[in-house]
């Protein structure tokens, strides 16, 4: 069964206070199939829009290698200066925005998620937060990438040759291939080999917690529900992140809270509401204790 998406607390705020999420279009796609692989800056309005060169949310997965740079994109909070030969890997719910300055030259890659199967999925790291956004690959790699990626390319454009269902079973074997080879780039960069972890202990924990954290902090409730003992979830967390579960829930909670302090003008009080700590005092004496500085604090620095 493929793997969701995160959900985002920002959906059930009002119309016009939320942060802007743009979804995975199929229409846009050729045979309407559940990826896209082109040039960069071709028309979608979540890269090409004005508005969009705000900080905005997707709810799909973004590859972009780049052929020309320096290029600077902020991905939730930090800036990402990027080069000829770079890859910038955008996952399901980042807040992030393009600049509003330089031309973005090269290819994008999006992908519905669900496209590929579970087994990629956990295989290539799709939903592995914890890995850097941008990506370096060597001379080899990138030219192995680069080949990689022209083959996907040329199977996506040839909607004439195969019936749609077998078009469709080409995309994913040829995609699979592509992203195993980007995976492995993108475990490098963390340091962290690919292991088949296979701890689905944390993957699974990671999900919940992308679905729940704005209604769920503890961790008792996490392993109960996941069925695992409390000593079990916080081995396999510590071993993926470095991080206790605990803390790993109060850095999303964190991360969440400050995304919408920095890209809406919403009340402290409704923020802290939005990711479960409706007192307004607990809220910010909490935000402080993660973040080192207060809600209102955190806003005045983003102007």
């Amino acid at each position: 069964m493929p793997e969701q998406g995160p959900a985002h607390p920002s959906a059930h705020l009002g119309p016009t206070e939320h942060i802007r999420t743009y979804p995975f279009d199929p229409a846009e796609s050729l045979s309407g199939v559940g990826m896209r692989v082109g040039p960069m800056g071709t028309g979608t309005p979540w890269d090409d829009a004005a508005p969009s060169r705000r900080a905005h949310r997707i709810d799909f997965h973004v590859l972009l290698f780049f052929r020309a740079g320096p290029v600077h994109h902020m991905i939730d909070f930090t800036e990402y200066e990027v080069g000829a030969g770079d890859i910038l890997w955008i996952r399901p719910g980042q807040v992030h925005g393009f600049s509003a300055t330089e031309e973005y030259v090269g290819t994008r890659l999006t992908m519905q998620p669900g496209f590929l199967p579970r087994a990629i999925v956990e295989a290539t790291g799709m939903y592995r937060y914890d890995r850097p956004p941008l990506l370096h690959p060597d001379a080899a790699q990138r030219d192995a990438i680069r080949a990689s990626l022209e083959q996907l390319q040329r199977e996506y454009l040839d909607t004439s040759t195969l019936p749609l269902s077998l078009h469709t079973s080409v995309l994913r074997h040829a995609l699979t291939a592509f992203m195993l080879r980007v995976a492995h780039v993108s475990a490098q960069a963390a340091a962290d080999a690919l292991e088949p972890q296979a701890d689905t202990t944390f993957t699974r924990f990671r999900a919940a917690v992308e679905k729940q954290f704005t209604t769920n902090h503890s961790v008792s409730a996490y392993a109960d529900e996941l069925g695992y003992s409390r000593r079990t979830l916080v081995r396999a967390v510590r071993a993926a992140t470095g991080l206790t579960p605990k803390a790993f829930i109060d850095r999303r909670v964190v991360l969440e809270a400050k995304r919408l302090l920095a890209h809406t003008d919403l009340p402290v009080g409704r923020i802290g509401a939005a990711v479960g700590v409706p007192d307004s005092a607990n809220f910010s004496k909490y935000f402080q204790q993660h973040a080192g500085v207060t809600p209102a604090g955190f806003r005045a620095e983003q102007v």
